[in-house]
C-alpha cells in the first residue's frame, strides 16, 4: 500500500486578503490588483456587483445607472487579464500576447471622460468620483492609463512586484527616493509581515 502524499499547506484567506487595493500607483494597476496572490493561489476580489461598485467608487470612475453591471464586470475582468499579461511580460522580459495588446488598443480608441473641476454650493473645489460614464468610457480610461504607464520609460522603470510570496502585487515604486527599490507593496501589509516572519525564524534557530 503506497503512502499518501503530504497535504499541501493552505494559506488562510482572510477578509484582509480579499479586500480591494487602491495603492498600486495607477488606475490600471489598481484593476490588476483586484486579483490577489498571483500566480500561486489567485484570490478574486472583484467578485460581484457590490465589489464592482466599490472598486469604481474607489478609483473615481462611476458608470451610468443604465449600464449593465454584469457586462461591465466581465469586460473589466477581460481588460484586467490583458493588463496583467502586458505588465508581467515586461517584468519577466518576455513579449505579451498579441491579443492583450490588441484589446488594450481597441478599448483605448474610445474617447475617455473629459477632466473637469467640480465645486460645492459655496464654490469650493469638490472632491469625488466623476459620475455618468458609459462602460466604454470607463474601460478606455483604464486602458489608456496602462498604455501611458507602459510607454513612458521613467514610469515603466518604477514597476515592481511585491517580494512577499503570498502577495506578488504589481505596483509603481513612487515613494521617496532612498536609492533602493521598495521591496514590498506596502510596509504595513507585507513589509511588517515579512519582518515578523524573519524574526520568528531567527528565534527558533539553535
Amino acid at each position: 500500500m503506497s503512502e499518501e502524499a503530504p497535504a499541501t499547506p493552505r494559506t488562510r484567506i482572510s477578509a484582509k486578503a480579499r479586500s480591494l487595493r487602491f495603492d498600486a500607483g495607477s488606475l490600471s494597476l489598481d484593476l490588476v490588483a483586484t486579483v490577489g496572490r498571483r500566480p500561486s493561489t489567485p484570490i478574486e476580489r472583484l467578485d460581484g456587483p457590490e465589489r464592482l461598485s466599490e472598486w469604481c467608487a474607489g478609483v473615481g470612475l462611476v458608470p451610468r445607472a443604465e449600464e449593465d453591471p454584469a457586462a461591465l464586470l466581465a469586460a473589466l475582468r477581460e481588460l484586467r487579464d490583458a493588463a496583467y499579461d502586458v505588465v508581467a511580460a515586461h517584468l519577466s522580459g518576455h513579449a505579451p500576447r498579441p491579443g492583450s495588446v490588441d484589446l488594450l488598443n481597441t478599448l483605448a480608441r474610445v474617447a475617455p471622460p473629459a477632466p473637469r473641476l467640480r465645486t460645492d454650493a459655496q464654490g469650493r473645489l469638490k472632491h469625488g468620483p466623476v459620475p455618468h460614464l458609459t462602460s466604454a468610457e470607463l474601460l478606455s480610461a483604464v486602458a489608456r492609463d496602462l498604455i501611458a504607464v507602459m510607454t513612458d520609460p521613467r514610469t515603466r522603470a518604477l514597476l515592481r512586484t511585491c517580494d512577499a510570496e503570498i502577495c506578488r502585487m504589481v505596483y509603481l515604486d513612487t515613494g521617496p527616493g532612498t536609492g533602493r527599490p521598495r521591496k514590498w507593496c506596502s510596509m504595513e501589509r507585507c513589509g511588517n509581515s515579512a519582518k515578523a516572519a524573519r524574526h520568528r525564524r531567527r528565534a527558533v534557530r539553535p
